[in-house]
């Protein structure tokens, strides 16, 4: 774990509350609960009340080895996922702990490689701080972010152009837990408190405070019809989960009956993948799945299907092979899971 010289807003930070980081979260659970527990979550989140809309949980400066599986055993626990924004650094140095951050169903994002005040940097350092993060995320496992988060909330024009080059929407937060500035686990929760619909909240990986506050804060949205939800890279906005790169089970598409479709990856080659979507709640479903260019489904069996005029938008239903079915995709780079949109009838 990396520890900076100053907070995300760029305030000194003080060196005595990692007496208050040390202790473990109570009651987390033993690291590996493996990809079971991702979809069972996923359930719980299904059955939630979003009527008020979405807010993104994120959590910035992992991975580390003292606290990361202890944030996903309590965001399992609580039945969500989060956007996780990595440092690059220690992406590489703790890859096997990007691809639980994956398999637990989170959002994988960039935070920089050294999180430097990157508008002290010329354009190519910028640039590389970027592509460095991504390559560490990629090669971890943790599949290609499309968002970045700059350090300190830090950006300019100069900053967005390296970042859009990559593919990656430049996003900050709306609330700040402060958790980096010692607040306490109630502290926390009240800052949560003041997530409205679309925004995001900032926290970080590395303080048992903001753990203890993960069940708290889970049910005070759940009070006010709120529901955690990924950021979309078109908006920078807290949206409902699409499923992608945790591949967790869908909301009901707008306009039908109930049904979810739950997305996992099979055999892997270098060129492509296969995967498996597996529909419950009805036998008579329409299953949208949405590829991102470059990628391209090659292969599919168990169901009919028909494509879009972009040829990245696939709708299956059923053939009376039963509720599951599956596809080849091609790559091309982007490991991306698929999205996944399901409704009866």
């Amino acid at each position: 774990m990396t520890r900076h010289a100053r907070d995300e807003a760029g305030r000194p930070r003080t060196r005595h509350r990692w007496a208050a980081i040390i202790a473990a979260a109570v009651g987390v659970l033993v690291a590996g609960a493996g990809a079971a527990d991702a979809a069972g979550q996923q359930d719980s989140a299904a059955a939630a009340d979003c009527s008020n809309g979405y807010v993104a949980l994120t959590f910035d400066d992992g991975p580390n080895p003292n606290n990361t599986n202890n944030l996903l055993n309590a965001l399992r626990q609580a039945g969500v996922r989060a956007t996780l924004f990595n440092v690059g650094q220690n992406a590489a140095a703790n890859p096997s702990l990007v691809a639980a951050q994956r398999s637990a169903g989170m959002w994988v994002a960039n935070h920089s490689y050294t999180h430097p005040h990157m508008l002290n940097l010329s354009s190519a350092q910028m640039s590389s701080e970027l592509s460095r993060t991504q390559s560490a995320i990629q090669n971890a496992g943790g599949g290609t972010p499309v968002l970045f988060r700059p350090p300190y909330g830090e950006t300019n024009s100069t900053l967005q152009s390296a970042a859009s080059a990559l593919g990656l929407r430049t996003v900050t937060w709306d609330v700040d837990s402060q958790d980096w500035n010692g607040a306490s686990t109630a502290q926390i929760v009240q800052a949560a408190s003041r997530l409205t619909n679309g925004q995001s909240i900032l926290m970080h990986d590395q303080y048992a405070t903001t753990i203890a506050a993960i069940p708290q804060i889970v049910s005070g949205l759940t009070s006010r019809g709120l529901c955690a939800g990924m950021i979309s890279a078109s908006t920078g906005r807290a949206v409902a989960p699409d499923g992608g790169s945790g591949g967790g089970p869908t909301t009901p598409a707008p306009g039908g009956g109930s049904c979810t479709a739950t997305f996992s990856e099979g055999q892997k080659w270098n060129d492509r993948f296969n995967g498996q979507v597996a529909v419950s709640g009805t036998n008579n479903w329409t299953v949208t799945v949405t590829v991102r260019s470059p990628q391209k489904i090659i292969a599919t069996w168990n169901a009919s299907v028909s494509w879009d005029s972009s040829g990245l938008v696939m709708t299956a239903r059923p053939n009376g092979s039963g509720n599951t079915f599956g596809f080849t995709i091609q790559h091309g780079g982007d490991w991306t899971w698929p999205a996944l949109a399901c409704r009866a009838g």
